[in-house]
């Protein structure tokens, strides 16, 4: 995998979970610059998803094992996605707390993929 898109992603996530979180704590919904930074956020995903793919099958391989890093790929791609979906249906301050929620899950998703990589040695 590359470091620094693991970075960037986590980074960005952990961003979008601030700016949600505060828009909760001020009592508001999500709002379209809200979905936007999910669509960059989502983006980053999917371009790591595709990264991980290619390098699968390039012949590189995850120190813990492919399925689980694939696993890890598809869940981290869809948690941005799946939190904006599911803040369109609850039009309160608790569609940006899930989005908040969605962007920390990310940036622990993307820890779990650089170990599963073998980025830490135990």
């Amino acid at each position: 995998m590359l470091d620094v898109l693991t970075i960037v992603v986590s980074a960005t996530a952990l961003l979008l979970a601030a700016w949600c979180g505060f828009a909760a704590f001020r009592d508001q919904p999500t709002k379209d610059w809200h979905f936007i930074g999910m669509a960059v956020v989502a983006v980053l995903g999917l371009a790591q998803l595709v990264i991980g793919v290619v390098r699968l099958g390039a012949g590189d391989k995850p120190v813990d094992g492919t399925t689980i890093f694939v696993a890890y790929l598809l869940g981290a791609a869809c948690t941005i996605p799946a939190a904006g979906f599911m803040s369109l249906t609850e039009r309160t301050r608790w569609g940006s707390a899930i989005v908040a929620a969605g962007g920390v899950i990310l940036a622990v998703l993307e820890v779990r993929l650089y170990d599963i990589w073998g980025g830490v040695s135990a």
